[in-house]
């Protein structure tokens, strides 16, 4: 029996799209021409964020540091898009990181720079640009409609038809498609705490800088979206290596994107997940502690076939000024049994929030954002916890349990066409889900300089 990998997938991909007839170059559409490399996008963005005193009234290894602490992310991406025949475009995302994160990312689930996820192994002088996305990107049209599309980062300028089915293959960012979010899912633009950019609970496929290998099919209509997508699980919890084939390790989600008023009206996100991967058993880890007398260990029990599923209702509502202000809110839910595995350490989310644009003063590229999220735990992570084991984002040595509170407000100045400058609090109840630190309080500057 052949295993297809996904290499293999997009290699045959690419075969069969070089057999068929090529398009010509220029068909009146607008769109750059046939395996003519074009630059999307290039940016870069600078976070400095400062983390106050807290009262904390024991720490473990993971926990946030009572005397406060104080960092920069830098961060340099360009973007590369080609359109090749039969209705394909390549794209090819660079990427580079440095500096790091408050505490080194970790003391919360609700983390508060999303950049940091960009980390990825190393540190410091270590870091290397790295290839973030290289994949295909098949649209074939189901009818005559189609509607401009402006050049961006992994869009390449010309139309796209209004009913189509879609293909990608090849290395992605899970986050590209699924869980999206009009005012909460961008951390270059918009908030930066993770439980604004994705539904805390989502425990998407992802290496430590967020991307994997995969596929995804969408069929896609003016008032619906079906989108699945079949992906890479990292072989360690939070690791840059992936695991080996499909059958063995792999993300499987599916979501349904209703918008019954048109494209600029309201969506409704439905979507399910299943991880299967080398995970630890909360439960297990427990017991085998219990009988020995030690400190419980997530990974000492991890092995392939374990599952974690999961859902996230999604919805975004544009109120006024061609939808620039807008509500949104998600609530996430998987089942916990499960190591936390590739996003953050969460069970339970729900997060609410609004986007304020700032033509009502008279600086229409300005922006206000305000949002709150409740994240919370299953009884068995919980009580892994609270036993003293570890996660890789949680590790106090103990819990006195309460859900885990993020606040976070930021305006976005938006000077000339190019540099944006958005000023950063966020308050944190209960950091790390624990009733004995906090609250933390996080002020923070970005700056995001876009060509």
């Amino acid at each position: 029996m052949i295993r297809l990998t996904v290499p293999m997938l997009f290699l045959l991909l690419f075969g069969l799209c070089s057999v068929v007839t090529p398009a010509r170059a220029d068909d009146g559409s607008g769109a750059p021409p046939l395996f003519v490399p074009q630059l999307l996008d290039a940016q870069a963005t600078l976070v400095g964020q400062k983390l106050d005193h807290l009262h904390s009234s024991y720490a473990g290894s993971l926990s946030l540091p009572a005397s406060g602490d104080q960092a920069v992310s830098r961060t340099f991406g360009v973007y590369f898009g080609m359109r090749l025949p039969a209705h394909v475009a390549f794209y090819l995302d660079t990427e580079l990181f440095t500096g790091g994160g408050i505490n080194k990312g970790t003391g919360l689930a609700g983390y508060v720079n999303g950049d940091v996820v960009r980390a990825g192994p190393g540190s410091g002088s270590k870091q290397r640009p790295y290839i973030a996305r290289a994949y295909l990107d098949w649209n074939w049209p189901l009818g005559a409609t189609s509607a401009p599309v402006a050049r961006a980062q992994d869009q390449l300028p010309g139309t796209l038809a209004t009913q189509r089915i879609e293909l990608k293959l090849g290395r992605l960012a899970l986050a590209d498609d699924f869980d999206k979010n009009r005012y909460a899912n961008d951390t270059r633009h918009q908030f930066m705490n993770w439980d604004f950019i994705n539904a805390a609970a989502y425990d998407y496929a992802a290496d430590t800088r967020g991307y994997t290998d995969g596929f995804i099919a969408a069929w896609v209509q003016p008032h619906w979206t079906l989108r699945y997508g079949l992906y890479q699980m990292p072989l360690l919890a939070n690791g840059q290596a992936l695991a080996g084939p499909l059958g063995r390790a792999r993300a499987e989600q599916i979501q349904l994107s209703l918008r019954p008023f048109g494209s600029d009206g309201f969506v409704l996100r439905l979507l399910a997940f299943r991880n299967i991967a080398q995970m630890g058993s909360y439960a297990q880890a427990l017991a085998v502690a219990a009988s020995g007398g030690t400190t419980p260990d997530i990974i000492a029990n991890d092995r392939y076939g374990r599952r974690k599923h999961g859902y996230v209702i999604n919805a975004e509502l544009p109120l006024a000024d061609a939808g620039d202000t807008g509500l949104f809110a998600r609530w996430a839910w998987n089942d916990g049994h499960n190591q936390s595995f590739a996003y953050t350490e969460a069970d339970r989310a729900l997060s609410v929030g609004a986007q304020l644009s700032g033509v009502h003063w008279r600086r229409s590229g300005d922006q206000i954002g305000v949002a709150v999220d409740f994240s919370g735990l299953a009884s068995a992570h919980r009580a892994y916890l609270a036993a003293g084991g570890c996660g890789f984002m949680l590790c106090d040595g103990a819990l006195d349990y309460g859900r885990e509170r993020v606040v976070e407000a930021y305006y976005r100045f938006q000077l000339g066409h190019y540099l944006q400058l958005s000023p950063d609090l966020q308050w944190i109840a209960n950091p790390g889900y624990n009733h004995a630190r906090g609250p933390a309080r996080v002020v923070g500057l970005r700056m995001h300089l876009s060509l």
